[in-house]
């Protein structure tokens, strides 16, 4: 049975709220009002160490998003008519949506998608080898060791985002909330399953980090996600996701001088003609007619992508919407292994997707000047984890001397601690009171040492893209 009492609900780690309304605007300004939501004004979307302000962040991104959610979640409840709870719980619901797509980036690190490659790359190719040159792991512990091992060779900020939103910034938002970020179900140190996996789909990337198993689990259970499932909300995020970047990313690539009006126009007709589509096409012909026809030259591109952009926004709006109605049940127990936008691979409008995506994949993306940027992310990041390389040198009992303010041998360490977040700090302490394993057993210094890898990440990946730059250059002048 469908009834959305079941997951919009007041639950939460701390100081419930009784009032379900009242709950959900409690969520909203706690969203509104973290620190990690307002750095992504100056994390990179597309194109790395950018000035001009008119080309989007990772917020002014999340902000479009946000927006698609609400259009799509209220389209939903108009389709269903107000049913399966959602007489009451409306205003919630669209809440709900809205509030996730806002917080869907609030984990990336800065310098775009490129820098989860950089942190994943240093972890295997270094962090490991500081790990087992530091412990001689016993047989018995190999297992969890690798498991470990493998958890933290996989950042990824979708399950960063949950890492921030419990332990870094603990916003003590409630599950209904939380569970919506949660765009995939796999734990970080879970394979990825096969292809005919019921759930591959779902459980393509990590969701979570074993840190936050705990977590995780506990808000699976009381809201009924059933292992390996998503929470519907999810699924109109990540189609509000989709929805918006694309238009984006072509408007700001005109921005930045890699595309012009014209070359907008040629490559998507080019590419409709080369499979016969006509839906995409005959929009973008119509609309290029009318803004040459009644703008200057300066505007015409303006006028054209508003048009599109709308048009398009609503079609796919409307598509999805009615994907969701379509497959209600399974998307309400999260068991619809699919993106709602890719689910129909025969629409018009998957089509039109799939064109504008490998426009942007081959023409954008793909750009020498934002792959130059890329791979100065990737160095900068490299070089700030090799100088933090001291703090997992140390042994546990080191470490432990370190952040209670004592003095230890490594003189290095003792500088470098002192530029980590408190906040992160006290996230690693709370979670190192957690272990069960016996303080000086091969386990305890196992998941000690995983820990504080996760605390450098923490700090490392936090960083926005101008403060990555300066540490940088501060660092390597004092290295050198």
């Amino acid at each position: 049975m469908i009834d959305y009492n079941n997951k919009i609900t007041i639950h939460r780690q701390m100081y419930p709220i009784s009032d379900i309304n009242n709950s959900f605007e409690s969520d909203r300004g706690r969203i509104l009002s973290a620190p990690a939501l307002r750095r992504l004004q100056k994390k990179t979307q597309v194109f790395p160490l950018e000035l001009n302000a008119a080309v989007r962040s990772r917020l002014t991104h999340s902000l479009e998003v946000s927006q698609t959610a609400r259009y799509i979640a209220k389209t939903i409840i108009k389709k269903l008519d107000k049913k399966h709870g959602l007489e009451k719980l409306g205003d919630a619901f669209v809440s709900t949506a809205e509030m996730t797509s806002l917080l869907h980036d609030i984990g990336n690190p800065p310098f775009g998608h490129f820098a989860e490659v950089a942190i994943n790359d240093w972890m295997r190719n270094k962090g490991v080898k500081l790990l087992n040159d530091l412990l001689d792991v016993k047989k018995e512990d190999e297992e969890f060791k690798e498991m470990l091992v493998e958890d933290i060779c996989n950042f990824d900020g979708n399950a960063q985002a949950i890492r921030v939103v419990t332990k870094l910034q603990r916003l003590n938002l409630s599950y209904t909330q939380i569970a919506a970020i949660l765009k995939y179900s796999r734990a970080a140190y879970e394979k990825r399953p096969q292809k005919d996996h019921k759930y591959s789909y779902l459980m393509k990337k990590p969701g979570y980090y074993y840190s936050e198993r705990d977590i995780v689990k506990e808000i699976c259970e009381t809201l009924d996600i059933k292992k390996g499932c998503r929470f519907p909300i999810t699924y109109i995020m990540e189609a509000a996701d989709d929805i918006s970047y694309l238009n984006a990313d072509m408007e700001d690539a005109v921005d930045k001088g890699i595309l012009k009006f014209e070359d907008i126009y040629r490559l998507i007709k080019e590419h409709c003609e080369k499979i016969g589509e006509t839906y995409l096409h005959d929009l973008v012909e119509g609309f290029y007619q009318k803004a040459k026809e009644n703008e200057d030259e300066p505007y015409q591109f303006n006028l054209f992508l508003t048009l599109t952009r709308a048009k398009l926004t609503h079609a796919l709006v409307e598509h999805v919407s009615d994907i969701y109605v379509q497959n209600h049940e399974k998307v309400f127990n999260g068991e619809f292994n699919d993106a709602l936008l890719e689910f129909d691979k025969n629409s018009k409008y998957t089509k039109a997707i799939n064109i504008l995506q490998e426009i942007s994949i081959k023409y954008i993306y793909s750009n020498k000047d934002k792959q130059t940027l890329e791979l100065k992310g990737h160095k900068i990041l490299s070089s700030l984890l090799d100088i933090y390389t001291p703090l997992l040198k140390l042994s546990s009992e080191e470490f432990s001397e370190l952040i209670s303010d004592k003095n230890i041998s490594c003189f290095i360490s003792q500088r470098l601690v002192k530029r980590l977040s408190s906040k992160h700090i006290v996230a690693y302490k709370n979670s190192l009171e957690e272990i069960n394993s016996a303080k000086n057993s091969n386990k305890y210094k196992l998941e000690e040492w995983y820990l504080r890898a996760r605390l450098l990440i923490d700090y490392i990946s936090g960083m926005t893209d101008d403060f990555a730059l300066d540490e940088y250059r501060v660092l390597n002048a004092l290295s050198n």
